[in-house]
């Protein structure tokens, strides 16, 4: 038996990698769309959050310096006062309230300094000026002190124009990067599809980038370079190009006549977890305004929306850290003891790494604890693990029929980031069905992975774990998954995390 010591405890191992090398199943793209995927991309930061951070900074950076006023001057003359506490949150709220009236919570405004300057000022003068008409008709005014109102005023215009100075290089800075761009590309190309990029081209402070544009027909309708944008491939190539670099928004420049085309593309393009819509510039069938979004003035109809985004994915991405975390506390005894078991029942590492299916078909590593023996480990999953298998170690059955063994996927939520407590679960690259790949069994698998795979779901919780054996068990999975993805809310996580070691427990017949 291996001696036992601090390090092997902490061995990690990628099982057979190196004999079983794993090749992705990738399209292959032209020149041109080649190009743009090799181009750097940041991260892009949702404008709805940053407004709304900046709203939360206004309103505590108010606060403070209301309170700062008041300490410093009304306090030593006067003592202490309830009533400007009150005073000082009615102020800060109904300055807010105004700031969102004067419309200066946009992005767009963000980078500019004279506008949205000038908006500030005469709405932080109408606050004051309101307060102190307030006070006069609530014959209140004498008990509030000038010098406490005055200097509020001025220290807080002053602390206003700061931070917007400093917002404003910030966010130019972001814009630079392209992080508050929203990447877009164009299905049509053709003279709607000019007509489209020259209308979105036109329009002042736009955040549309566009990528280019695709198009499969070959004929002369469809044109190499499309008002400056170049033709970077057919639609079957988009799903490829997406997977590649960031896209944000697909847009269809073709009119809704061709409605045999449009649900063609669409039932390639739904497993994207991006935006798609369809350009309604051209067409001559109108509905009522709010039956359209709007990229500027171009009328858009929604179509696909990505899931999970702005706050909805700050919520998800606290819950994730704060009970992530708190979990990975509560586990790490039980852990050491399996980690204990596992040393103790057979050599090699104790944990072990397996490829599998991430946010938008990333390929991920996920750690899970050792349940085969170390010469048979199949990081690809290429053989499905099966009722007494013999590669299963004594203490892999058990750790496999409790799920003890998913217990430092914990590390891939906290620390990795590329795992959710709460979310369609992470198949292996070539877990099969037979001989079929799961993407070849199931029409619209891909669907599953638009937003951030998890620990537990909706399809664990009800039954679908454990070996795929049959077309019902990789479908109903799927399903569920879909289901979890468009219904998704803090509470259904949560609902699905408290019910999970119930489910481990009575319906487990399925692991091993």
């Amino acid at each position: 038996m291996e001696p036992i010591n601090a390090r092997s405890m902490l061995d990690v191992t990628a099982g057979a990698t190196a004999d079983q090398p794993f090749v992705e199943r990738r399209r292959r793209l032209s020149p041109a769309a080649l190009e743009v995927v090799n181009r750097k991309v940041h991260k892009a930061y949702s404008p709805i959050v940053i407004a709304g951070f900046v709203r939360l900074a206004d309103f505590a950076m108010l606060s403070v310096v209301g309170t700062a006023v008041y300490l410093a001057y009304v306090i030593p003359l006067s003592g202490f006062h309830w009533e400007y506490f009150v005073a000082i949150l009615g102020i800060t709220a109904v300055a807010v309230v105004c700031f969102q009236a004067a419309d200066i919570y946009q992005v767009q405004l963000f980078r500019g300094h004279l506008r949205q300057m000038t908006r500030m000022i005469s709405s932080w003068s109408f606050v004051f000026l309101l307060f102190i008409g307030v006070s006069f008709f609530a014959k209140v005014g004498g008990e509030v002190s000038r010098v406490w109102l005055a200097g509020f005023f001025f220290v807080g215009l002053a602390a206003l124009i700061g931070s917007r100075a400093f917002l404003r290089s910030l966010v130019r800075n972001w814009a630079r990067q392209g992080r508050l761009d929203r990447r877009t590309i164009i299905v049509g190309s053709d003279r709607t599809g000019e007509e489209l990029i020259e209308a979105l081209n036109a329009q002042d402070d736009s955040d549309i980038h566009i990528l280019g544009v695709f198009d499969d027909r070959n004929d002369s309708r469809a044109l190499d370079t499309c008002a400056g944008a170049p033709k970077l491939g057919k639609v079957d190539d988009i799903v490829e190009f997406a997977r590649r670099t960031r896209v944000d928004l697909v847009l269809f420049a073709l009119p809704i006549s061709a409605e045999t085309r449009i649900l063609e593309m669409l039932k390639k393009l739904w497993v994207l977890p991006v935006d798609i819509r369809l350009s309604a510039h051209t067409n001559k069938l109108r509905f009522r305004p709010r039956s359209y979004s709007y990229l500027g003035e171009v009328p858009t109809l929604d179509v696909f929306e990505a899931p999970i985004t702005d706050w909805d994915l700050v919520m998800k991405w606290l819950f994730d850290c704060i009970v992530g975390g708190l979990a990975l506390i509560a586990a790490l005894p039980v852990m050491g003891l399996v980690a204990l078991a596992i040393k103790l029942d057979s050599p090699g590492p104790v944990l072990f790494r397996q490829k599998r299916f991430g946010f938008n078909n990333e390929r991920i590593d996920v750690f899970k604890f050792r349940s085969m023996y170390h010469d048979q480990a199949d990081p690809l999953a290429a053989k499905v693990v099966t009722r007494n298998d013999p590669r299963v170690t004594r203490v892999g059955r058990f750790i496999r029929k409790t799920s003890l063994d998913e217990l430092p996927q914990l590390f891939n939520v906290v620390f990795a980031g590329n795992l959710s407590l709460v979310g369609p679960r992470p198949h292996a690259v070539q877990g099969k069905l037979q001989s079929r790949l799961f993407d070849e069994a199931v029409d619209g698998y891909f669907a599953r992975h638009r937003v951030k795979p998890g620990i537990t779901g909706w399809a664990q919780i009800n039954g679908w774990r454990g070996e795929i054996d049959n077309q019902e068990k990789i479908q109903k999975r799927v399903e569920f998954d879909l289901y979890y993805i468009e219904n998704w809310s803090v509470l259904f996580d949560l609902y699905i995390l408290l019910k999970t070691p119930l489910s481990l427990l009575t319906k487990s017949e399925n692991a091993y």
